[in-house]
Parts: structure tokens; sequence; C-alpha cells
């Protein structure tokens, strides 16, 4: 996918999609591609693997690499596939992320790198190699609650300016003004996405092109629902689901993503609910309250059979 198509194509819910394990702790592969297939089903105008909600620093680096090639088969070119490429090491960054060029992705999304608190101007060098390697497009990914690290604002308009494939940011960031100057300084077209729940329909209001939500995981059609309707103009249904899903995104982060999510997936019949070590399903207590949340939005009811 060209510059130019990925800033029209790369819009909406793309969905952030779990990594399911089996009870033995291996990648669950085939569920992987039924879940990617009721994505699609369900509405969602793309799909990612391999980001924070995919446990990515649990898996092996063959794993990722299947994990990707699974997931772009899947698609089958369905809706566009992002995957997650970042890791706290460089030579492993820039691997997967050429990899994903070789095996089709439509993008990927550069994590800023975590633990090891680069300077902002070692931010600069490490995502100007990578986009320098590669002609696939870029969505930087600025989570800074994650990394411990915030990708200034004047990095990330630097780093647009001199990669002409750094197309846009995934920002988990409850910082609003920061989000307000990514547009300012970055240009109206350069693609911003929420990857805050609560920050998703706020951000498509300032000229966001979409959002990385992990509820979409479970509510994946009223997710998609929300830019479905603020793209045709019903400002009034956007607002309504917005609130809708407030108390679905509160309870799916009581605990660290992607535990609850997992569990509430498991709940639902879409997959074994299982996280490796050191993650883990959250306590009872917090299951029982996932659990009701979940009925009361009829999505118990909806469970499919694996």
């Amino acid at each position: 996918m060209s510059v130019a198509e990925a800033k029209e194509r790369l819009r909406g819910s793309i969905a952030p999609i779990v990594t399911p394990f089996l009870e033995n702790d291996e990648v669950d592969y085939k569920t992987l591609e039924q879940l990617i297939d009721w994505h699609i089903e369900s509405g969602s105008h793309g799909i990612s693997v391999t980001g924070t909600t995919g446990e990515p620093s649990s898996l092996t680096l063959q794993e990722r690499e299947r994990v990707m090639e699974t997931a772009i088969k899947a698609a089958k070119g369905r809706v566009p596939v992002v995957p997650g490429t970042g890791s706290t090491n460089h030579a492993e960054t820039l691997h997967l992320t050429k990899l994903a060029q070789e095996m089709g992705a439509d993008a990927a999304m550069v994590i800023v790198p975590y633990y090891n608190r680069p300077s902002q101007h070692a931010l600069y060098k490490h995502f100007k190699a990578i986009a320098d390697a590669v002609d696939i497009p870029i969505i930087v990914y600025n989570i800074p609650g994650r990394t411990a690290v915030n990708l200034e604002v004047k990095t990330l308009a630097r780093l647009k300016e001199d990669c002409p494939n750094i197309i846009g940011v995934k920002e988990s960031n409850k910082d609003f003004e920061h989000v307000n100057r990514v547009l300012l300084y970055c240009g109206r077209d350069f693609l911003l996405y929420s990857g805050i729940e609560l920050l998703c329909y706020p951000m498509l209001a300032i000229g966001g092109a979409g959002y990385i939500s992990a509820t979409a995981n479970v509510a994946p059609e009223k997710v998609a629902d929300v830019y479905n309707a603020w793209v045709s103009g019903d400002v009034k249904r956007a607002q309504k689901l917005h609130y809708e899903l407030m108390p679905l995104n509160d309870v799916l982060f009581k605990d660290t993503n992607p535990a609850p999510l997992k569990a509430a997936l498991g709940m639902m019949g879409k997959i074994y609910p299982k996280l490796r070590l050191p993650m883990d399903l959250p306590s009872e207590e917090l299951q029982q309250e996932i659990r009701e949340v979940l009925a009361s939005y009829g999505l118990l009811e909806k469970a499919g059979n694996r």
C-alpha cells in the first residue's frame, strides 16, 4: 500500500487483536484466524496484531513473525493489516518491520521503545533509521504509560517532515492538549489515532483518523459504529455510542490490558482465557464484575463456540 493509499484506507476502528493461547501456553493460530474473520464480519475497518494488546513481549521473535503472517493471510486483503513491529531492541524492530513489508502488511506500527527510556534525540534517530530502511507506511505508537517516555510533538513533527512514510501516530496519551498539538504541528493530513478508549470519540472531533481500541476485541461492531456514525454526520448517534461504551471501557481497564479482555473473551467463548506469565487473569472478584458488565451489553448471549 502506498502512502497515499494508506492515508485513505487506514481510517476508522483498527482492532488490536489479542494473541490467543492454548491451555499448554502455545499460540493458538487457528483461533487467531477465527477472531480476524469475526472482526471483519463485525465491521472493524482494520486489523492490528502484536501491539500492546497482543502481548508481544511474551512472544518469541519466531512467534511474532508467525502471528503477523497468520493475520495477513487470514485477512485476505479484506481490510488493512497493521502489525506492531516495535520492541526495545533496534535491530529486532528493523527486522520485524522489514518482514512486515515483505509479507504484504499495509503499514507497520512501531512503538516508542519501552524500558530503556531513550532521549528525544535518540528516539528521532531510532524512528528515522526504521523509516529509511523500508517503504511501508509507518504509524508511530506513543504510549508513555507503558514506555516511561513521551514522544514529544516537536520530535514527531520532525520525523513527519523528514520521513515521508511516517504517516501517523497512535496516541495512548491522556494529555489531550498534546494530541491537539500533534495535528497543529504535523498537519491535518497526519493520521492521528486514539489508543485511549475514552478519547476515541473526542479524537475524531479534532480531526483524528480513527482509533486502535482494545475494547473492539469484545464489541467490534459497536466500536466501529462510533466512527461510522461520525463520518456519516450523525453526531448524536456517535455521542450516544461513546457514552454507551463507557462502562465496558472502564471494566476492561481495571487490571492491566489484556488481562480483563482475555477473561471477557473466554466468557464469550471466543478464546481459551490464558495469558503467559508474568501476566495473568484478573482476580475472581473482577472477573465477576466483567461477567456482569458483559451480560448488561448482551454479549454473553452472543457468545460464540470455539
